[in-house]
């Protein structure tokens, strides 16, 4: 397997990193992600305008990505950033547009925008358990936590039809929407329909709708790398300049041997997501995600976890970024399935 980006992979990483670090700096970010509509409108369309969501999609369908290596480049340089546009659910949408045969220009170039309404309060994760229904055209149902839902113009719905789980295409005004912003920032919504009309994609959609899911997932795992690396390198700068003793407390070897704990994790994670990101789109996929998203989410809770100690009380201030990386590491984890959910797929797909 070969580790190094592709010169086109390290362009788009340049410009996208670029970019952020220009117009997403943390003050900016924080002012946006925790305010509705939960980040900004203006720096999206600005996103859209660089090409990032073309950076998604293959070839073939109208785009000039659209690999697991991709969707990790990315999704690495907005973790690195904490960018809380609904770049998770322009991916997963053109996904499953996409494995619809439906047009996806108005979506690359931001005309749409649309959010994928799949759990549900009593089926967070399983497809299986879904159960908005489709009758006649009219879906009837709630769908929970949908990310970029908030100010979304159309939804992406899952909903039992005929027997199976079928694509549903809703606008926004035929359904009670109630958007809020998360925790760790950035925006997701409830979906409530109520005979709501809607136009039926894709019949029998349980293949498209695990290969868009298995694309989310992977797009978290690297942005948790992402956001890793920049929350352990703060934390190594806070080592070096805190002084106890009369000595920098990184000067400590206890404190050393934590750092490097840290690091070899940190690394685990990003080799495994290198392994998920070279088997998206091939029948290993399931697994290698299922995978990578378990060790992920444990890494992620272990750096939130040793950071904040390692750095004291200021590691938990509103105004220090530290502490905003550590919430966006946790909720990663419960994202598009939590450790205990992806350990038990890994096993059963093992079988």
């Amino acid at each position: 397997m070969n580790f190094e980006m592709t010169d086109d992979r390290r362009m788009l990483s340049d410009s996208l990193t670029r970019f952020l670090s220009k117009q997403y700096g943390i003050e900016h970010r924080n002012k946006v992600a925790y305010a509705a509509p939960f980040h900004d409108p203006a720096k999206w369309d600005e996103m859209v305008e660089l090409g990032i969501l073309y950076a998604l999609v293959r070839e073939d369908q109208g785009g000039m990505g659209g690999g697991g290596f991709d969707i990790a480049c990315v999704f690495e340089a907005l973790g690195q950033h904490l960018c809380p546009e609904p770049v998770l659910a322009n991916l997963m949408a053109l996904r499953l547009l996409a494995a619809a045969g439906a047009d996806l220009e108005p979506v690359l170039t931001g005309q749409i925008h649309y959010a994928v309404a799949i759990g549900e309060t009593e089926a967070p994760y399983d497809l299986q358990d879904i159960r908005c229904e489709a009758t006649a055209g009219r879906l009837t149902g709630r769908k929970s936590v949908v990310y970029g839902g908030y100010d979304a113009e159309r939804f992406l719905v899952a909903a039992k039809h005929n027997g199976a789980l079928a694509l549903f295409d809703l606008a926004a005004r035929d359904a009670e929407i109630a958007g809020y912003g998360m925790i760790d920032g950035g925006n997701a919504a409830e979906v409530i329909c109520d005979n709501s009309p809607a136009t039926l994609l894709l019949d029998r959609a349980e293949t498209a709708f695990e290969a868009a899911l298995d694309a989310g997932r992977l797009a978290l795992c690297a942005e948790a790398i992402g956001a890793m690396d920049t929350a352990f390198a703060a934390c190594v700068d806070y080592l070096k300049t805190r002084k106890q003793f009369g000595k920098p407390i990184a000067s400590f070897q206890a404190l050393q041997h934590r750092m490097i704990d840290l690091q070899i994790e940190i690394e685990q994670a990003r080799s495994i997501t290198i392994r998920a990101a070279d088997a998206l789109d091939t029948p290993a996929a399931p697994r290698a995600i299922a995978m990578a998203k378990n060790l992920i989410g444990r890494a992620a809770r272990l750096v939130a976890e040793e950071t904040i100690q390692l750095q004291g009380g200021i590691g938990v201030t509103w105004e220090y970024p530290g502490a905003h990386y550590a919430k966006r590491l946790v909720m990663i984890d419960h994202q598009l399935g939590d450790t205990d959910y992806h350990l038990e797929r890994v096993i059963a797909l093992a079988s």
